[in-house]
C-alpha cells in the first residue's frame, strides 16, 4: 500500500494494521476484536439459534464494551446451553440463581431474564417464518456507504422499526441503538467504510 493510500484511510478515521489492512480504531489493536472483525463481525447469520444469540449477547453489550462480551462468549454460551430457545425459554428460578452465581458471564438479573423472555418470543414467532427471518425483513432498501469512521450511522429508520416490532411481539433490551448494532453484526447493512477491506465481504451488499 502506498503512502499515500494509506494516509487517506487514515483520515478516514481507520487504522492501517501491520499486515496492511484498514480497520476501524475498535477492531485494529485487541487481537480478539481484530479476528472478530475481519472474520465474522457484518456476515450474514440466517438461522434461529444464531440469531437468538446474537441478539442475546447484544441484549447484555447494552451499556458495556463489545470486548468484554466477546471475552465472555464461550461462557455464555455454556451458561445458556448453546442459547437454544427451547432450552432457555424453560429456565425457571433456579437458572436465573445459578446464572446469578456464574462469575464467566454478566450477572444483571434484568438481563438475563429479559434473555429467558426473549427466548420464549422466539419461539412465538416460528409460526411467521421465525427470529431471523423476522428481523431480516427489516433489511432497508439501500445501506450507508460512509467514507469514514465518523459518517458510520449508530441508530436508523429501520433499527427503530425493528425494534418497535420486536417489542410489541415481548422482546425487551431491543432499543433502536442496540438493533442497529445487531444489524450491522449480522449482515443486514454494511456500515464497513468505502475502501475497507471488509466492504462488501458479505454478499449482502455491493463492494462500493
Amino acid at each position: 500500500m502506498t503512502p499515500s493510500a494509506v494516509g487517506r484511510l487514515e483520515a478516514a478515521g481507520l487504522i492501517v494494521g501491520d499486515d496492511g489492512l484498514a480497520r476501524p480504531p475498535w477492531a485494529a489493536v485487541d487481537p480478539l476484536l481484530r479476528t472478530y472483525y475481519d472474520t465474522e463481525w457484518g456476515m450474514p447469520v440466517r438461522d434461529e439459534r444464531g440469531m437468538f444469540e446474537r441478539l442475546a449477547l447484544e441484549c447484555f453489550q447494552a451499556g458495556l464494551s463489545w470486548a468484554t462480551i466477546l471475552r465472555k462468549r464461550e461462557a455464555f454460551r455454556a451458561a445458556f446451553r448453546g442459547f437454544d430457545p427451547d432450552t432457555v425459554a424453560a429456565f425457571a428460578d433456579d437458572d436465573i440463581e445459578r446464572l446469578l452465581a456464574d462469575s464467566g458471564i454478566i450477572r444483571n438479573r434484568a438481563k438475563i431474564v429479559a434473555t429467558i423472555r426473549n427466548a420464549a418470543a422466539t419461539i412465538a414467532l416460528r409460526p411467521e417464518g421465525g427470529l431471523a427471518g423476522f428481523i431480516w425483513s427489516f433489511q432497508p432498501a439501500a445501506t450507508p456507504a460512509p467514507c469514514s469512521v465518523a459518517e458510520i450511522p449508530t441508530i436508523s429508520a429501520a433499527s427503530i422499526a425493528l425494534s418497535k416490532a420486536l417489542r410489541s411481539r415481548g422482546f425487551s433490551f431491543v432499543g433502536p441503538v442496540t438493533m442497529h448494532a445487531l444489524m450491522e453484526a449480522t449482515g443486514i447493512v454494511d456500515t464497513h467504510v468505502l475502501g475497507s477491506h471488509r466492504r462488501g465481504s458479505s454478499g449482502v451488499w455491493p463492494g462500493q
